[in-house]
Parts: C-alpha cells; sequence; structure tokens
C-alpha cells in the first residue's frame, strides 16, 4: 500500500505532499505533489501497474529532459552520422518547442502540438511556412534519440515511443521538374559563361550519372562550435577507373558503396578536368557550386529548377534508355522501387516512340 504524507519546509510549513510506494520485487517508489489529491491518483495508477506486472520505472525519464537527452545524442550519435551537420537546425528547433519538458512528460499529443506549431512557423530564410519534409526530419530525429534513449541508454518511457502514435505531416505531391525545351542548352551556355570554371562540367556531369551533389562534391557541416568542418571528401580520383568507365563511392548517403557506371560523355569531363593536389575530382564545395548554379539559371532564363532536379533529369533518362528498375537503381543507389519512382519523370512523347 501506498503511504501519502505531507512534505514539510525547514520551518514547518507544508509544501506538499509525498507518496511513497513498498512493493515487494519492486524498488521504492517515491513522489512529491502539490496537492494530496495528485499524489494518490498517481499511487493508484502505479500500484495497478504492479499488480498487472506492468510497471516501468518513470525515475530517470522524469529526470531526464530532452535537452539533456539531445545533448548526449548529440556528442555521442551525430559525429557517427554521414548527414550529422543537417540534424544541428532540427536539434535547435527541438530544444525550443520541447527541450525543458522531460521524457517522461512528452506524450503523443504534445508531439502533434509541436508538429502543428511547426507547420505554422514561418522560415526566417524563406519568409514561407516551414514545409512539411522539414517538421518530418525533425520529428524523425525526435524518435530516433527517444528510441536510441530506450534501446541502447535503459531510459525507460512507460507509454512508449510518443512519436510513434503522431500522424506524420502530409507531404507535398512530389517534384517532377524536368529539363524542357531547349533548357539543357541554355543552361549550359550560362554555366559557361560563370565566374565558376567548375559550374558547367559538374553539371554536365550530374546529368550524365545522377550522382547526388554530396558524393560528387565536398561538404561542409557545422561542427559544436559552430565552425565549418569537412562532412565529405566528394569523388576522388583514386575511385575512378577511366578504363573500366567506372567510378566507386565509397559512402553515400544510404550508407552503401556503389560504382557508377561513366556514359561516353561523363568520361569526357573528366578528361578535361585539371588534377587537384587533394584529390579530389571537382575542386569546389556544393556551397560554391550552389550558388553559382542558382545565378546561372537566372542568366539563362530558367524558372523553378534546383540542382538536385539534375538527379530526377539522368535517373529518368536512364529509363528512357530502356534500362529495367533493377539496373537504374544500382546505378542511382536507390533502394526501393517506390524511391526510385519519385525520381523517374518519364515523357509520354518517348515512350510513345519506343511503342512504334
Amino acid at each position: 500500500m501506498a503511504t501519502i504524507s505531507p512534505r514539510l519546509d525547514n520551518q514547518g510549513i507544508r509544501i506538499g505532499w509525498q507518496a511513497r510506494i513498498r512493493k515487494k520485487g519492486y524498488p521504492q517508489q517515491v513522489k512529491t505533489f502539490r496537492s494530496k489529491a495528485e499524489a494518490e491518483r498517481w499511487a493508484k495508477a502505479v500500484e495497478t501497474e504492479m499488480n498487472r506486472g506492468m510497471f516501468v520505472s518513470r525515475s530517470e525519464s522524469e529526470s531526464t529532459t530532452l535537452n539533456d537527452l539531445l545533448d548526449r545524442y548529440s556528442r555521442e550519435v551525430l559525429p557517427t552520422l554521414k548527414g550529422g551537420g543537417r540534424e544541428a537546425s532540427r536539434i535547435s528547433a527541438l530544444r525550443a518547442g520541447l527541450g525543458q519538458y522531460s521524457l517522461a512528460a512528452i506524450t503523443s499529443s504534445l508531439v502533434a502540438k509541436y508538429r502543428d506549431q511547426r507547420l505554422a512557423t514561418v522560415s526566417d530564410k524563406t519568409g514561407r511556412p516551414l514545409g512539411p519534409q522539414s517538421v518530418k526530419h525533425e520529428i524523425g530525429l525526435l524518435q530516433r534519440a527517444l528510441r536510441k534513449a530506450v534501446m541502447e541508454w535503459g531510459i525507460a518511457l512507460p507509454g512508449g515511443i510518443p512519436t510513434a502514435m503522431v500522424s506524420k505531416p502530409k507531404m507535398p505531391k512530389a517534384r517532377d521538374r524536368r529539363l524542357v525545351d531547349d533548357e539543357e542548352a541554355r543552361l549550359l551556355a550560362a554555366c559557361a559563361k560563370a565566374r565558376n570554371p567548375w559550374l558547367r562540367p559538374v553539371v554536365v556531369f550530374a546529368i550524365e550519372t545522377a550522382m547526388r551533389a554530396g558524393e560528387m562534391l565536398e561538404s561542409q557541416k557545422p561542427d559544436g562550435a559552430g565552425n565549418m568542418v569537412r562532412a565529405g571528401p566528394g569523388l576522388q580520383w583514386s575511385n575512378v577507373d577511366m578504363d573500366k568507365r567506372v567510378a566507386l563511392l565509397p559512402t553515400t548517403k544510404n550508407g552503401e558503396a556503389r560504382d557508377v557506371p561513366l556514359s561516353s560523355r561523363a568520361v569526357e569531363v573528366l578528361k578535361g578536368l585539371p588534377r587537384t593536389l587533394d584529390g579530389r575530382v571537382f575542386g569546389v564545395t556544393y556551397e560554391g557550386i550552389h550558388q553559382a548554379f542558382v545565378r546561372a539559371c537566372r542568366r539563362a532564363g530558367i524558372e523553378g529548377l534546383h540542382f538536385h532536379d539534375l538527379r530526377h533529369e539522368a535517373t529518368s533518362r536512364l529509363f528512357e534508355k530502356g534500362f529495367n528498375p533493377m539496373e537504374v537503381s544500382a546505378i542511382t543507389g536507390h533502394k526501393t522501387l517506390q524511391m526510385l519512382k519519385r525520381y523517374t519523370h518519364l515523357k509520354a512523347e518517348d515512350l510513345a516512340k519506343r511503342l512504334g
């Protein structure tokens, strides 16, 4: 049976009520509440769980805040992740919205409220509400951190992982932007006139190989002190076999290495590149290419084209050349047909030509 007793300060004034539960086979449970009714409700709930054999100690989850958990996750997990640098802003958002709550206090309703508030938040960068993909990534990070706490760090969550019971933001229709009419010629002409000499070869290589920007180019991420450090080396000459026309990517977004076949056009791009002392194929970072690409599109009068759309374009062209889904996935690195489908937008007129 639980014992409910008043909690007094050093002057004998009651400041709350303490519930103490002693039951054979379980560690003693003690918690203080402001009112006697709250203490009785808590004690009754805990005793019921003990009687049913469902009791899980809340002590550590009640004493650990989400800020505490995110601190540990940042120290121990993020450095091991290839894309860990992208998680920094998501962690900041979670800290601001939920960081002060103990893990035991984070419920599915609280996460749902956070989701809705974030979807209504206006981005400082764009001046528009945050996209559902951004909010989905934040909730996904929260779920991974909580799962790590439960499965490997021994912090029990009596109510389970709350994010698993929250519906994710509805995603917009997948992008289907492709190069149309003479856009490729206009884009490449604008790239050739750019002050950045790496822009045109990078764009052509992206269209020919379907590589991600982070697979071709060196990328950077902020460290714990806010300084930008190298996150990925990009494509290395040591991993390019010009005779076999194959480029090896030792590490990719999905964590698996893959060999990318090189078209004749891709090989010509490589033959025309200068060699850098650090062994990189492209002596420029993604951050440097991104702004140059935006300016080139503006000069070419091309609207709504993102650098990542070049991967969409390349993937679609592989299908149009007659490659089957398994062959395309081996080239692009997509793990499932559903993921591959999101990047594949075939032109009806090209399919009609194949029908005869």
